[in-house]
């Protein structure tokens, strides 16, 4: 089993949990109203506003075994940087301003899993940052353009209110091969354990960020 499909195997029950949290299911069946996607944008902004800064330092802190890998850091930075700006022009033809968005604090949890991420890059193993590429990644492609249809279905919004949402559904399955070939250059035991390790906290992280997102429900209450 190529490293790849073993952490495609070892990640499945967190994926599946992440997969089943009600707000994602909500959006998937156009199920969510314009302040919950706006809440979302507003998250999304705040932990993509990191994705190039965390690469670079992932990138700076690879030990000289693992040099091979900055040329795929540097294919990452290249293509990640810009996205949190894209993700603004959604807000604003949501209606929403983009610079109080820019100007406001993330969510607690949205906060923990950056911060998360910094600390496994300069306290623990830099490569167990790639754990938190396959979650993003991965969940964008399984249910990016889906959620986006449903939502534009129903909110009747632009189609240049979801351009993070439907270039992370198409990209990131171009990315996802990208990603699996990298995996599988990944020999050393120990790297591959803490992909798999920040993988399964992901998971668990990134699905704390859509639960602190309002559900109908609680915006009625």
């Amino acid at each position: 089993m190529s490293f790849f499909d073993e952490l495609q195997a070892r990640t499945a029950s967190e994926r599946q949990t992440l997969q089943r949290t009600p707000i994602i299911q909500d959006a998937v069946r156009g199920g969510i109203d314009l302040g919950q996607y706006i809440a979302f944008l507003t998250q999304a902004y705040h932990h993509v506003r990191h994705t190039a800064p965390l690469l670079m330092a992932c990138g700076a802190r690879l030990p000289q075994r693992l040099s091979w890998m900055r040329a795929a850091v540097a294919h990452y930075i290249e293509e990640e940087i810009g996205h949190d700006e894209w993700i603004l022009a959604d807000l604003e033809a949501c209606g929403s301003d983009p610079d109080q968005t820019r100007n406001s604090m993330p969510a607690h949890e949205t906060e923990l899993m950056v911060s998360y991420a910094y600390h496994q890059i300069d306290r623990g193993n830099p490569v167990g940052f790639f754990g938190m590429v396959h979650v993003l990644e991965g969940t964008s492609a399984a249910i990016a353009t889906s959620a986006a249809d449903a939502i534009r279905a129903r909110l009747r919004l632009p189609p240049q209110a979801f351009t993070y949402l439907t270039s992370h559904g198409s990209l990131d399955l171009e990315h996802t091969r990208f990603f699996a070939d990298l995996m599988n250059a990944l020999d050393d035991t120990g790297d591959q354990a803490a992909v798999v390790h920040c993988a399964c906290a992901f998971y668990r992280l990134y699905g704390d960020v859509f639960r602190s997102l309002p559900r109908r429900q609680d915006r009625a209450a």
